[in-house]
């Protein structure tokens, strides 16, 4: 009897052995703990609306196609949930947007192309690519100096808002007559007008929509659009601003400069500001030094002292520039 015991003991000791051995390691035993049986709530993740049509620079804009309608859900997907790059956006828009729009207008091109700006710079005055390309509308230098901008070591008109977005205008206006529409016209800012027309030659299309590109160039015109459908109703995408975080536009004094600065921060200094006001608005002076050749003009912005205090600034709903931009 004893001996049978043992052997029972024995068989049972070896199982329990044999369990732990060829146990896999990677695999613990789960234990439950107080953090895993309590509820914890994740955040909700929405899908934003996306419009059956945009109206886009007079045009009505149809996404029942398949294709398109993924292609604007895609940018407005990352465009709700790229959050303070499209709110610092919204803020900037009601400084930047005032300026550019009448100068479109002015060179005969619809309003509706100041999204291109917030899709090229997301609105930052400074913006610079690894491209090299350079300011609210991202030239490259080659191209800025196509179009009239003065580019070198001490002045860089890609930087200069008012000079650039009417260089900007001429390219579109431009690239418009040409294609006939809009989108392939905004395709060939990005991708280029030698590509675009390229393109709508070999394969037989008469619009960008049309048209197998490279990724970023086929994206681009359905971003402008996902910036115009997102900004000009930002509640509805779930951004939900006070019209006092805008950024107010700033008021400047100008002053014409027809000879050279040798010391534009005593010269600035010798204006009631500072360099380093200077070059925030001005962003186009690139050096510390201003040479002006014979016959060449420059207007330098002094900002004004008021204009910079928020709270003698503070902005109501109704002064906005979109006033549906604020709860």
């Amino acid at each position: 009897m004893k001996t049978k015991i043992f052997f029972i003991a024995a068989a049972t000791l070896f199982t329990i052995t044999a369990i732990n051995v060829f146990a896999d390691p990677a695999e613990p035993t789960p234990q439950t703990t107080a953090e895993d049986t309590a509820s914890t709530p994740m955040p909700t993740v929405v899908s934003p609306p996306v419009p059956k049509t945009i109206t886009f620079a007079g045009e009505n804009i149809d996404f029942d196609r398949s294709d398109m309608y993924e292609r604007l859900d895609r940018e407005l997907s990352q465009m709700c949930y790229m959050h303070s790059s499209t709110m610092l956006m919204l803020k900037r828009a009601n400084r930047y947007f005032p300026v550019i729009a009448p100068i479109l207008k002015k060179n005969g091109v619809p309003e509706d192309l100041v999204y291109l700006a917030c899709i090229e710079s997301s609105l930052n005055q400074r913006a610079y690519s690894p491209a090299k390309a350079a300011g609210l509308w991202q030239f490259i230098a080659s191209t800025a100096k196509q179009y009239g901008l003065e580019v070198n070591d001490y002045v860089d008109e890609r930087y200069n808002i008012e000079k650039a977005t009417a260089a900007a205008a001429r390219y579109l206006k431009n690239s418009y007559a040409k294609y006939g529409n809009w989108e392939s016209a905004m395709a060939s800012y990005n991708g280029g007008q030698a590509r675009v027309t390229n393109e709508l030659s070999s394969q037989l299309a008469d619009s960008a929509f049309d048209l197998y590109l490279v990724e970023e160039t086929s994206r681009y015109p359905f971003r402008v659009y996902a910036a115009k459908a997102l900004m000009e109703n930002p509640s509805k995408y779930g951004f939900r601003l006070k019209a006092s975080q805008f950024y107010a536009p700033i008021k400047y004094t100008e002053v014409t400069v027809n000879s050279t600065i040798d010391d534009l921060p005593a010269w600035a200094q010798q204006q009631g500001t500072t360099y380093a006001m200077l070059r925030e608005y001005n962003p186009w002076l690139r050096a510390k030094s201003l040479p002006v050749t014979a016959g060449k003009s420059y207007t330098i912005k002094i900002p004004k002292k008021e204009s910079l205090s928020r709270s003698a600034n503070t902005i109501q709903k109704q002064h906005l520039y979109n006033p549906r931009w604020a709860e």
